[in-house]
This record gives structure tokens, sequence and C-alpha cells, in this order.
């Protein structure tokens, strides 16, 4: 058996199915960041344990998570509120938790996107971090999002979770990517003046979060990057083969892109003090 924790902001709309989703465990233990909505509420009428704890980064948050609220298990598992747990993904978790040669193991996503799984255009599979033991990962910030740090090695699931990435809607999408816009922006121009590209990495790696991650460094150097982006998404990754939905997605990650840039310039063109007070609107 594993825990599960579930990391949730005004997510009144998905925590429900996400819940019932999860209760293959019975340890699910839901961690909110002060949320305004009834999320809070609508979790409470399920048997979960549920904290509150004011946001300050996913890697501050995902740490303070793991070091203050004790699971009943050995193993976790991380899940996100518009993401799901699946009973074939729950079972390969269990079998996985069994062996001693690993302890921390990767999930690749399906996006869910305007009625169907954007399989192409969205890299699939994307795997992210999702089962581990407890006390062997950590997490650090990078963007707008985390890294983990394993003590300890690592491997692939087979099984896949659902992602609905815009459940809540275009206008909350639009509005939690300007928030991430302004992290990426920062993290672009740290990347920039201090960071490397490993190229050994993106040709040789052994995994794809290896090389996705290296590609990602070179990304952020490369000249008319939403435009190169939205190519590659949709003519390379074969995003047109989607139909509408794909059309729009390489569009929205195009837009995400150009947002960054946007607040790359305003950052590096205001003057440092003014500079901060930008990045503070920006996140609210």
């Amino acid at each position: 058996m594993l825990s599960i924790y579930i990391l949730t902001y005004n997510e009144a709309i998905d925590i429900a199915a996400c819940i019932e989703s999860a209760m293959l465990s019975d340890d699910i233990i839901v961690v909110d960041s002060c949320s305004s909505d009834r999320t809070q509420e609508i979790a409470r009428k399920y048997p979960v344990r549920v904290f509150e704890h004011p946001f300050e980064s996913h890697g501050k948050q995902r740490t303070w998570m793991l070091e203050s609220i004790r699971p009943k298990y050995e193993w976790v598992y991380i899940l996100e509120a518009d993401e799901r747990m699946t009973p074939e993904l729950f079972q390969e978790c269990v079998e996985a938790s069994k062996n001693p040669e690993y302890i921390a193991y990767y999930v690749a996503e399906r996006v869910m996107f305007m009625g169907q799984w954007i399989r192409r255009s969205t890299q699939y599979p994307r795997y992210q971090l999702r089962l581990f033991q407890h006390g062997k990962v950590w997490f650090s910030d990078y963007g707008h999002t985390e890294r983990e740090v394993c003590d300890g090695p690592t491997s692939f699931l087979k099984e896949t979770y659902p992602h609905y990435t815009c459940s809540k809607g275009l206008t909350r999408w639009i509005e939690k990517h300007n928030r991430y816009s302004t992290d990426e922006a920062r993290e672009t121009i740290y990347q920039l003046e201090s960071g490397t590209i490993d190229w050994q990495q993106l040709f040789m790696g052994k995994t794809e979060v290896e090389r996705r991650r290296a590609l990602k460094d070179l990304s952020l150097r490369t000249p008319l990057r939403p435009v190169i982006r939205f190519f590659y998404m949709y003519f390379v990754l074969g995003g047109f083969l989607d139909g509408q939905p794909g059309l729009a997605w390489c569009t929205l990650q195009a837009f995400y892109e150009y947002l960054i840039l946007l607040k790359v310039w305003e950052m590096k063109s205001s003057p440092p003090q003014q500079s901060e007070v930008i990045a503070e609107a920006n996140r609210k």
C-alpha cells in the first residue's frame, strides 16, 4: 500500500474527482495552499487528512509537505488536483514499491485538452517523478515548477496518468500561465547569466528526463523561441494530427513562450527595484 499526497489551490472544480480516483489508498493527504474557494470544504467531506500551508513555491511546498506531514506508509505518490489516479497505475505503484532496487519512479502524463488526449505535440511520453520512498526524495525550485533530488536509483513505470490541464477553462489557464511566466522569466535570466548546456545529456542522455532538461537549457538560448516551439510541436512532433485541439494547444504553448520573452525583456530593462515590483504584481 502507499500514501497519496494531493496538492491544491482553488481546486473546487477538480478536487472531488481527484480524491475519488485516489481512494484506492486508505491514506490520502490534501495539502492546500490557503484556497479562497470551497476546496477544503469539499475535501473534508471525504475520509482524508486536510492541511493548510501558505504557498511560497512549488519546491518549498513539497518540501514542507514531506517534512511536516508524516504519511501512513513508507511509499508515497504525489497527485495534483487536475490529475487522476487510475486502478492500473495504482496497482503498478504497489508492485513497484516492493522492489528494493529503486527509491523512486517516474510516470508519464497523458495531457487531456478540449475533450481528448493530446498525444503528439505534448512530447509523450513526458515523465514526472510521482512515486517514491518517503525520506529519499526532496524538491528544489526551477522556474515556475520544481526539480527532484533523489537519494538513490530511479526507474520508470509503464502505466500513465491523465492530466486535465484545462479543466477549469481557458481563462484560468491563461491566468495561471501568466503567473508561471514570471518565474520562468527569472529562471531564464539566471540560466543565461550562469547556466550552461549539458551537450552530453542532450544527445546521449539515458532517459527522457535527462534529454528534455538539456533541451530546455538549449531552448532558452535559441532565437525566435515561440516560432520554433510552434513549428517543432505542430509539424515535427505531429501536433497537426491531433486536429483542432492540437492546433490550439501548440498556439497556447507558443504564446506562453512569447510571454516569457516579454517578461525577460521587461525585467532586464527596468531598474532592479522596479523589476521586483513588476514581478510581484505578475504573480498575483
